[in-house]
């Protein structure tokens, strides 16, 4: 299946991407960027590894750090990934399209 990112969920990765070079360095943002990498090629290969969190959206999520859920749709043959969100947060400030 295809993996596609929306504006939303790339905007919430380069704000990660930009966190984790900022307070650790580069090589952990480039290590985030790679896990990232590896847990999209798994999921186009197994779309439905996610636990489903939104039934009426038909909206699933997968734990990828400790810190960070990643939300997305199957959508026919296309995996539309929605969010990249910082568990820390607030549950109900996470906005996905």
């Amino acid at each position: 299946m295809n993996v596609v990112v929306t504006k939303t969920a790339l905007k919430h990765f380069q704000k990660i991407v930009d966190y984790l070079v900022d307070e650790w360095g580069e090589t952990v943002g480039i290590q985030f960027e790679r896990k990232i990498n590896r847990f999209l090629d798994l999921l186009s290969d197994f779309p439905e590894i996610g636990t489903i969190v939104n039934i009426e959206k038909k909206i699933r999520a997968f734990q990828l750090t400790k810190q960070n859920r990643i939300y997305y749709r199957i959508k026919s043959n296309i995996i539309l990934i929605l969010a990249i969100f910082d568990v820390r947060q607030d549950p109900n400030r996470i906005k996905y399209k």
